[in-house]
This record gives structure tokens, C-alpha cells and sequence, in this order.
């Protein structure tokens, strides 16, 4: 019984095998190839403002150190930092009697000069004195006059008064003090004149512009933006960072601002036309960045390219691809030189 079986059963099997060579070896049986599916863009240009924040500080951009012109004992000086000056007011007094004495004597000596002129004038016309006695007089008076001048205006650096209203930053010296020339006594700035200071990349700086807008953040007045615009880019860049300085104004310092508080600023850039695509779009081998553009064919090729500037989930293409390029965004595994693929919406 058991050998009738088996034999039953290796006949259904070899006639199972047989016909699964058969079905295999029929021309047209196999399966055909999957499509390669990707995503795509067709690239364009885009009008596109920049945005970077960058970090910096406050500073005043009027701001005046007054030194002595003159020596002398400090006999009014009643500012402190902190307080306010009216323009043209009297900040510091010094000593002045040795000039007065001297101004008094050079008045004497021109009122004697004068004198000596109309003497000599009438003398002259009488022809009882020559006119080189004349000549000599009048150089004398001259002389006289000009003696009285400086000591008129080195008596006026004695005493020292506001170029502007603005309020005292520094005080250097105390009444009873004796200064000599050239002494720094005190330093006044204009609260108003704040302005943000940051430094910029020699990449970013070529695309900001003089009363571009900007917006400032003082980290000790809290999260608040205060609108500014571009006042002054700097022509020259530092050597070792290769970054340059721009100064901006606010528009209105804020209560609670002062020099030489950190601020965040972000600058806005005008807007430029780029070829901006999707940063995952970019990629990149031992050779460098490349992207994958579709070819009218439907095939695809390899395509070297150049990037420049990111934002945010963009990147710029500054050569290796023009205008109306459709290129891969999405569907890069198994992508090859010269294969056909069949865009699908993302």
C-alpha cells in the first residue's frame, strides 16, 4: 500500500514542476520593471529680502571730550555724570587773575601805542618828524592790538561752556584742582544720538543699502523691537575678520536705553531677484554640490552647481542652472545617470 503512494505522488509533483518550467520559459511572462517615481520643481526667480540678525551695541555717535586750552586752579566746576546741560552753558571755570593782569598791561601798552601814532602823526604834518618814525609807530601799535586780542581769547579758555545740549558722562577733575594744557576735564554726549553698532560679513554687506530698514532688540529692555534703518556703513573691513561695521539709528531710543547696552539687530535687504530652490533638492558628493535636472526626454542628468545664500529652508543657485530647469526635489535612491523617471505630485 505504501509504495503505490509514493509513486502517486512524485508523478502530480513532476507534472507540477513542468508546468512551472513551461509558464517561465513562455516569451512575454516576465513582469515588467516598477517606475522610478520622483518629485520635481521647475526653477524660476524669485524676489527675495534677506534677513540676519546679528549681535552689537549701543553707542553715542555725539559725544565731545572737552580738554583746558589753558592752565590754571579749577575754580567752578558744579556738574556730575548723569546731568543735563543746556547748550552754550558754563561748565568749568578757571583761575583767571595772571591773564587779567596781563590783559591790563597789554591794554596800557596800545593805549600808549595809540598815543604815540597821533603824536607823531601831527609831528609829521609839521614836518618836525620823518615819516619812518611814523612807519615805526604804527607797527608798535599794531603789535599792541594784537597782544590785546590773545589774551582776550586765551582769558575766553578759562571758561568752558556745552557745544550742545546734552548730558555730562564724565567728570575728570575736581574744583581746587591744577590742570595743565591739554587736560581732559569732562565728556558730554547727546542721549538722543544713540545708534546700534554691528559688524557684518563681507558676504551680507554688498546687499545693504544706506536707510535700510531694521528692527532692534535690547536684550536688557526685554523682548520689544524697535524700528531703526541703515545710517552709515563703514568703507573699510577688518583684516582678520572680514567684517565690516554699520551704524544704525533708531528712530526714537526707547526709555531705559543706554550706551553700551547689547542689542540683537536684524537687517532687511532690498529685494533681489535669485534662483532660489529647495535646500533638499542640493546635493552633494566627493565632487561637490550637484543637483538632478529632468531632461525633455524624461531622463535625468547629473548637473554640477554652484550655491550661495541660504534661507531658511531655501537655498540660492549662483551657477550651473538657468530659469526654467525642472529639476529633483524628492525620489534620489536609486537614481542614476540617464534614467527615465516619472514625476508625481509631492
Amino acid at each position: 500500500m505504501l509504495a503505490p503512494l509514493l509513486g502517486s505522488i512524485a508523478l502530480v509533483l513532476s507534472l507540477l514542476g513542468g508546468c512551472s518550467r513551461e509558464e517561465a520559459s513562455t516569451p512575454g511572462s516576465a513582469r515588467a520593471p516598477s517606475e522610478h517615481l520622483v518629485a520635481a520643481i521647475q526653477v524660476e526667480p524669485a524676489s527675495t529680502i534677506t534677513r540676519h540678525e546679528r549681535p552689537g551695541s549701543l553707542r553715542f555717535r555725539r559725544l565731545v571730550r572737552l580738554f583746558s586750552q589753558e592752565e590754571g586752579r579749577v575754580t567752578q566746576f558744579d556738574l556730575f555724570e548723569g546731568d543735563r546741560v543746556a547748550a552754550d552753558a558754563l561748565l568749568v571755570v578757571l583761575d583767571d587773575d595772571l591773564l587779567l593782569a596781563e590783559l591790563d598791561r597789554a591794554r596800557a601798552t596800545r593805549a600808549q601805542a595809540e598815543l604815540d601814532v597821533q603824536r607823531l602823526s601831527d609831528l609829521v604834518a609839521r614836518r618836525a618828524a620823518s615819516d619812518a618814525e611814523l612807519s615805526q609807530a604804527r607797527t608798535a601799535l599794531a603789535v599792541a592790538e594784537a597782544d590785546v586780542r590773545l589774551l582776550e581769547t586765551r582769558l575766553a579758555f578759562t571758561r568752558i561752556s556745552a557745544p550742545f545740549a546734552g548730558v555730562v558722562t564724565e567728570r575728570l577733575v575736581e574744583p581746587g584742582d591744577f590742570v595743565g594744557k591739554n587736560t581732559h576735564l569732562l565728556t558730554i554726549a547727546d542721549p538722543d544720538s544713540l545708534v546700534a553698532e554691528v559688524f557684518v560679513s563681507e558676504f551680507i554687506l554688498p546687499g545693504v543699502r544706506r536707510a535700510d530698514p531694521a528692527q532692534v532688540r535690547i536684550d536688557a529692555l526685554g523682548t520689544a523691537t524697535f524700528p531703526a534703518q541703515v545710517l552709515r556703513i563703514h568703507p573699510q573691513l577688518e583684516a582678520t575678520s572680514r567684517q565690516g561695521l554699520i551704524e544704525l539709528a533708531l528712530e526714537e531710543a526707547p526709555p531705559g536705553a543706554a550706551a553700551g547696552q547689547f542689542v540683537r539687530v536684524t537687517l532687511e535687504t532690498a529685494a533681489v531677484e535669485r534662483l532660489m530652490i529647495p535646500f533638499r533638492a542640493l546635493r552633494r558628493d566627493r565632487d561637490g554640490e550637484l543637483v538632478w535636472v529632468i531632461e525633455e526626454s524624461g531622463a535625468v542628468a547629473r548637473r554640477s552647481v554652484r550655491s550661495g545664500l541660504q534661507m531658511d529652508d531655501r537655498i540660492e543657485i549662483l551657477d550651473g542652472l538657468t530659469a526654467g530647469e525642472r529639476i529633483v526635489t524628492r525620489g534620489f535612491l536609486g537614481l542614476s545617470e540617464g534614467k527615465t523617471v516619472r514625476v508625481v505630485p509631492e
